[in-house]
């Protein structure tokens, strides 16, 4: 018994992200449509109708029982099985309906006590679906029967399903690797299987390999066979009970580290930080859920080609290199902090996802915004030094981005078929159900409290442990819990119950017995979007409205929205955070004495933004400028961020000091100008004055955030005058913060990030004193032929100076090649892709797609980094275009990584000729070519938000910056 995770024979590195989904949805037909627009039975692939036209499958018999042997053969890159499924008949039938994806069957027989029956295999592939009958066989309700198949298939060149990776060893040798990303639809792909996850079962797996390799999969290895042909069969626990895309297995010639968490689980990994991280991470999740894991082992393993971030199967979790290895020698803070979240969220799944499962795809949301939200919880007590506090107010402001959207989506939403499915793992909607899920999270547990929150998720995982769940499960056990039941027993005792909540005079806040937490919630997650609240004070009264808030200004999209808000907030006359919950349009509350301003949202807790009317703004823009500190850091930030939705503004589109922060392969989106025009830009820039005096990380960033989106547009029209003039705007601001940062590692990890964030802007924007830092730096590093160890924090703005010229670029290329740290190649590939020299950018793309130089893994990275280039958008554009076809099948219609172009590529374009552009392009598209995919709508929604932001505010912009005087001048280099 042990639990590992796993590493090359070498000393190789990389980074990245992950992603998961849930509920239950009604089957809809999708026969055949004949030429009278009537739908028909679907046809098998023989001619022979299909015996079952839903995409869903029937709920006639369930399996119990998988026995499934692998023996994938890395030299021909293809697969061999069986597997033998137990069923249970839960309803008369006479055929039996499951999955199967490109793979050859041939033979499936029914086996009933010594009887064996040769069953008809008809296909169906268009719902990816077999059926399987007998003529005079019907099935006995009640009865079990097992299910024999016989298949083949070649593995995946794609990065789902059982596919090949590669990876070259030191002396250069190109190794194979067979390893499985089943989530959502692929276990299909791999063998015959019932591919929903309310069809849970028990998985006894076997694998054939060779000698050199070894073999993992989900539960121990308790024996290994030798067979007559030399090669060597592995026999693994039988698993607990698991819907099939939890289900995992690899063949490798991996090493491995292993340690014992102290609850007893053995644990095997790769790196020493990793490992460290999970087995601390491990306990505290036994604690805290207090529902010990309920495996006896854990597997990090490391992947070479890996499409997301990681993936939660259960016991064997699987990641991108990047997102589990770790050098302190080489490794930056941001690579720590990402490395632990990675780990904390993959860890969380394992009860929320793995042991409590949702019942259908669209209820995704209870296992990707648990695990986001967890994240936060377990690293802010197990690594307190990361102080991830600093970055959660980033994520819903990320969420919020998507969700302003006409094109957004409930938390809650329906899918059907596996592309659709597909795409609630993409950017579009992974932001929407993974953040907004996590952010509605938080502000649920700082409306019921910590205490109370957790003893309800407490109640939700024993109540549904391996079952599966939909959003109403979760809102009962969270309502009423100091009405003990046995799964609370010992619980309660503490005095939360007896001690009840304090409420001010002006409060209605509800009490445990008037809350209707699923009421509240439904609110929150089967409507799209989020609440504006609009606050004004006259004299002691407090007049609140609100809307839903809406980037486009259609109001047939936002008349009918209401959601119970529980706003917080704070005053000039009290620090102590008040509370009040509003559940209607309109409603007013009373203070006890007047203030001179009231702040709403206390720290970001809920998830909604607020306008303050009638001089609310002018008041709280005084008190940044003449006592800033009165507000804490997030609440600075919030009035950022809120100020400058309300004018509508551009998002920061993936811009360079986001993929520091968070480290993930997904950048954060672009959603762009509109007119929401509650505030005007000139009184939102005000506001950005006050930041040349701030100095914590969150406020920094944000300010950030919102400024440099302004530019970006110019860079893709042609406006360098105004471009450079708010350039140079934003340089001046932050001045005397950049000027004090040291090119060290030196600090708290907030430190650190904030350090790494305004030395690459200062640099990429031309400040001199930044440039000729990082010039010099670069030449030493460059004649120790790389071996001079360079501040990690600082390297990127270094390599990105010297990537500019041709030969620096080519040193910093040959280092990429040859360096065995994922974090050193992920900094020098950031710094390639946003070099001037568009040729190379090109180069770049052609190379990642062909995927021997740079893993085809990071096209998509790469391609977005280009197009935020102003020397290479264009080209990015074109690239995008050319190679859509081969695009969507090595990545799959609807996948993160296809949205992730989509978006990425198109949402800085400003002009009508490229909306235009853009619109023909996708139009020209077929269905099967995706014709139709969210992120489309939203790439165009984009640009015409963009377009009319543009047409209003450029004269704003011009006017406001004229009178800051020759300070917003400078002059800066292109560049990213």
């Amino acid at each position: 018994m042990d639990r590992r995770g796993l590493v090359p024979r070498r000393a190789g590195l990389c980074l990245s992200i992950l992603a998961a989904f849930l509920f239950t949805f009604p089957n809809i037909s999708f026969g055949e449509t004949g030429q009278d627009g009537e739908t028909t039975s679907p046809v098998a692939t023989n001619g022979e109708p299909f015996p079952w036209d839903k995409m869903r499958l029937p709920e006639t018999v369930s399996p119990v029982h998988y026995d499934l042997l692998i023996h994938p053969n890395l030299t021909t890159l293809d697969f061999t099985g069986t597997v033998q499924i137990q069923l249970e008949v839960l309803q008369e039938t006479t055929v039996v309906v499951l999955h199967s994806k490109d793979l050859q069957i041939s033979k499936a027989e029914f086996i009933e006590s010594s009887r064996i029956v040769p069953l008809q295999v008809l296909e169906y592939p268009a719902f990816q679906q077999l059926a399987l009958m007998a003529e005079g066989i019907t099935l006995a309700k009640g009865s079990r029967y097992a299910l024999h198949l016989e298949f083949a298939a070649n593995l995946s060149e794609s990065f789902h399903g059982f596919y090949k990776s590669t990876y070259r060893t030191p002396e250069g040798e190109v190794r194979v690797v067979a390893s499985t990303q089943f989530e959502p639809t692929s276990a299909r792909a791999a063998f015959p299987c019932f591919d929903e996850p309310a069809f849970k079962a028990n998985f006894s797996i076997r694998i054939h390999r060779e000698a050199r390799h070894i073999s993992l999969s989900n539960m121990p290895k308790v024996k290994t066979v030798q067979l007559p042909n030399g090669l060597l069969e592995d026999h693994f626990d039988t698993s607990v009970k698991m819907s099939t895309y939890l289900v995992a297995f690899i063949v490798s010639d991996f090493l491995s580290v292993s340690k014992t968490s102290q609850h007893g689980v053995k644990k095997i990994d790769q790196a020493d930080y990793a490992l460290e991280a999970a087995v601390s991470l491990l306990d505290f999740y036994d604690d805290y859920f207090d529902i010990p894991y309920p495996l006896p082992k854990q597997d990090l393993a490391a992947i070479p080609d890996f499409q997301s971030g990681a993936m939660e199967n259960w016991g064997l979790t699987t990641y991108r290199e990047s997102a589990l290895l770790f050098d302190p020698k080489k490794s930056s803070a941001s690579d720590k902090l990402g490395i632990t979240m990675i780990i904390a969220h993959e860890l969380a799944h394992q009860w929320f996802g793995n042991l409590v499962t949702m019942q259908w795809w669209n209820d995704l949301w209870l296992n990707e915004g648990f695990a986001k939200f967890m994240e936060f919880v377990s690293v802010n007590i197990t690594n307190p030094e990361l102080q991830v506090e600093d970055y959660f107010l980033g994520k819903c402001f990320e969420a919020m981005e998507v969700d302003a959207l006409s094109s957004s989506h409930p938390v809650s939403t329906p899918v059907e078929n596996p592309a659709q499915i597909q795409e609630m793992f993409d950017d579009v909607s992974y932001d929407k159900v993974v953040f907004t899920g996590a952010c509605i999270l938080n502000m649920l547990r700082d409306y019921l409290t910590p205490e109370a929150f957790k003893i309800g998720i407490i109640r939700y995982l024993r109540r549904y442990s391996y079952q599966n769940t939909v959003n109403t499960h979760l809102w009962d056990s969270l309502t009423n819990i100091c009405q003990s039941d046995s799964l609370d027993e010992g619980r309660l005792q503490s005095g939360f119950c007896s001690q009840g909540k304090s409420h001010s005079p002006a409060s209605k806040w509800y009490t445990d017995d008037e809350l209707d937490v699923r009421s509240m919630m439904d609110t929150w997650t089967l409507q799209e979007g989020f609440p504006l609240i609009s606050v004004e004070i006259k004299g002691r009264e407090v007049r609140l409205s609100q809307e839903r808030y809406l980037k486009s200004k259609d109001p047939t999209q936002s008349a009918s929205f209401l959601w119970q808000v529980p706003l917080t907030y704070i005053t000039s006359q009290s620090s102590t955070v008040h509370r009040f919950l509003l559940k209607t349009k309109t409603d007013i509350l009373y203070l006890p004495e007047e203030v001179e301003w009231i702040k709403f949202n206390v720290d970001m807790s809920g998830y909604y933004i607020v306008h303050y009317e009638a001089g609310g703004w002018d008041t709280l823009i005084t008190l940044l400028q003449h006592n800033y500190t009165a507000l804490s850091s997030n609440d600075r930030a919030s009035l950022i961020n809120n100020i400058f939705q309300l004018v509508s503004h551009p998002h920061p589109s993936g811009s360079v000091w986001w993929v520091m922060v968070f480290k993930s392969p997904i950048l954060p989106l672009s959603i762009d100008p509109t007119s929401v025009g509650k505030v005007p830009l000139d009184k939102a820039l005000e506001l950005s004055l006050y930041l040349k005096r701030e100095t914590e990380i969150m406020p920094v960033t944000q300010g950030l955030s919102e400024l440099v989106p302004l530019y970006k547009l110019m860079e893709k029209r042609d406006m360098e005058e105004l471009e450079n003039q708010m350039k140079g705007y934003i340089v001046n601001l932050f001045r005397d913060l950049i000027d004090r940062q040291t090119w060290t590692d030196d600090g708290t990890v907030s430190q650190r990030m904030l350090r790494s964030y305004l030395l690459m802007f200062a640099c990429v924007r031309g400040y001199q004193p930044c440039v000729a830092t990082a010039t010099e730096l670069f030449r030493q590093w460059k004649e120790s032929d790389g071996n001079m160890s360079l501040p990690n924090d600082v390297s990127l703005a270094v390599f990105s100076v010297g990537a500019r010229s041709p030969e620096g670029w080519d040193f910093l290329f040959e280092k990429y090649r040859n360096s065995l740290y994922t974090s050193v190649k992920s900094r020098i590939k950031s710094a390639l892709s946003i070099s001037p020299l568009s040729h190379k950018l090109k180069w770049m793309m052609e190379q990642s797609l062909e995927g021997e130089v740079m893993k085809t893994q990071d096209l998509p990275y790469v391609v977005v980094y280009v197009s935020k280039n102003p020397k290479g958008y264009k080209h990015a554009w074109d690239f995008l275009r050319a190679n859509w076809e081969r695009l969507v099948k090595k990545f799959d219609l609807g996948s993160h990584s296809i949205a992730h172009m989509v978006v990425g590529v198109t949402n800085q374009y400003s002009t009508r000729e490229m909306l235009e552009e853009v619109r023909g392009f996708f139009g020209s598209l077929r269905e099967e070519t995706g014709a139709g995919l969210r992120c489309i709508l939203q790439a165009l929604e984009s640009i015409e938000e963009n377009v009319r932001w543009m047409d209003k505010n450029l004269h704003l912009l011009q006017t406001w910056l004229d009178r800051q005087g020759p300070q917003a001048r400078a002059p800066a280099p292109t560049g990213a």
